[in-house]
C-alpha cells in the first residue's frame, strides 16, 4: 500500500531547479518551481534520461539527453501529447518533502 515517505528537505531544493533521490527502492525526480514541490518518475520516456537533472523553466523540465520537455505539475509531455510521467501526490511537513510512493 502506498504511503507518504520523505524524499528530500525542502531546503535541498531550491526554487527553479530539480534533483534525483533514491526512495525505497525507486528512483524520483523532485522539483521545486516556486516554493510548490513536485515528484515524478526520474526517466524520460524517450531515451529514459534522467529527468531530475535538465533544466527547469517555470514547470516544465527540458531532459539533459535529447530535450524532451515534461510539465513537472502533471507530467504530460510537451514533445508528445500521448506520453506522460508518472506524478506523485506531495505533501509538506515541517522541512520535509514527502511523496505518496
Amino acid at each position: 500500500m502506498a504511503e507518504f515517505v520523505r524524499v528530500t528537505g525542502t531546503a535541498d531544493v531550491q526554487p527553479g531547479h530539480g534533483m534525483v533521490a533514491e526512495v525505497n527502492g525507486k528512483t524520483v525526480a523532485v522539483f521545486n518551481v516556486d516554493g510548490a514541490f513536485h515528484v515524478v518518475d526520474n526517466t524520460c520516456l524517450h531515451r529514459g534520461g534522467p529527468l531530475g537533472e535538465g533544466e527547469v523553466e517555470g514547470s516544465v523540465v527540458t531532459c539533459p539527453w535529447h530535450g524532451w520537455q515534461f510539465n513537472v505539475a502533471t507530467g504530460a509531455c510537451v514533445n508528445n501529447p500521448s506520453g506522460k510521467v508518472q506524478v506523485y501526490q506531495v505533501k509538506v511537513e515541517g522541512s520535509d518533502v514527502k511523496a505518496l510512493l
